[in-house]
């Protein structure tokens, strides 16, 4: 079945954003990555990264969207949102569900707050409001590490930090190989992901958000702290939420019908 896969890059300003697509459907749902993105971008991952939307492919064209690639200092999350409208819009997407995660879904808060003719349906995923306590330890700690150059130990972390005991049973001793093969040639664009993360604050804007919206968490969520869920839904009118039980913040990765919940939720 052809479901149009393709690797693209979109110009904006001086600089240009990497996107991936697949599906053939009318409806549209952007997808917004976390930190990870700092790392490595999407560039060059539609096969990869389209086997967990399988699902969408008749009714939905998916997009998966990194930052832009020149990112000036002091870029803040706002910007990004500004910035993934603009290229939304090139690209003929003048509506569309937006599932966030993590980073993607402090995005894709101000995304809904400042373009809500543009919003559909709002899915946050793992996210918060504002950079909390534990947010910004994690964080910090993170940025400590990649000043170090030491990418294992930045892996190791952010495993720990994600997954479950038994996930990292099974896959802990593949660490220090996925560091090896995963490790960029410099930081900057993971230091101005992290530090946009480090002056969010989202939190008196959220009666903004008027879209259904609906927020997803693990129960166990050591990156982004267990409060930040119920900030989220109480400060989003009518949202709803879900809580994955024995699951942190790799739950998008981990929980089996994680999917499946965004695309009822869409449909």
């Amino acid at each position: 079945m052809d479901i149009g896969r393709k690797n693209g890059v979109a110009k904006i300003d001086d600089t240009d954003m990497y996107y991936v697509s697949f599906g053939r459907g009318e409806k549209k749902l952007v997808v917004l990555p976390g930190l990870s993105d700092g790392l490595a971008t999407v560039k060059g991952k539609a096969v990869v990264l389209s086997g967990v939307y399988k699902r969408f492919f008749d009714e939905y064209t998916v997009y998966m969207f990194s930052r832009k690639n020149k990112m000036p200092e002091g870029y803040s999350i706002r910007d990004m949102a500004k910035d993934q409208v603009y290229v939304m819009k090139e690209l003929g997407i003048e509506k569309a569900s937006v599932l966030g995660v993590s980073q993607g879904g402090m995005i894709a808060q101000y995304v809904a707050i400042d373009y809500p003719e543009i919003m559909d349906r709002l899915i946050l995923a793992v996210t918060a409001p504002y950079a909390n306590d534990v947010v910004k330890d994690v964080v910090s700690g993170w940025i400590g590490m990649a000043k170090e150059d030491d990418h294992v130990s930045l892996m190791r972390d952010t495993a720990e930090k994600m997954y479950s005991a038994a996930f990292l049973k099974k896959y802990r001793k593949l660490i220090p190989f996925m560091a090896r093969i995963t490790k960029p040639d410099n930081y900057d664009r993971f230091y101005k992901n992290a530090y946009a993360i480090l002056g969010f604050d989202a939190r008196e804007e959220l009666s903004k958000i008027s879209c259904p919206t609906l927020v997803i968490a693990g129960d166990d969520d050591k990156t982004v702290g267990n409060d930040a869920r119920y900030e989220l839904k109480q400060g989003i009118a009518g949202s709803e939420i879900h809580v994955y039980e024995g699951l942190g913040h790799g739950a998008f990765e981990e929980a089996k019908d994680f999917y499946d919940r965004i695309y009822n939720f869409c449909s």
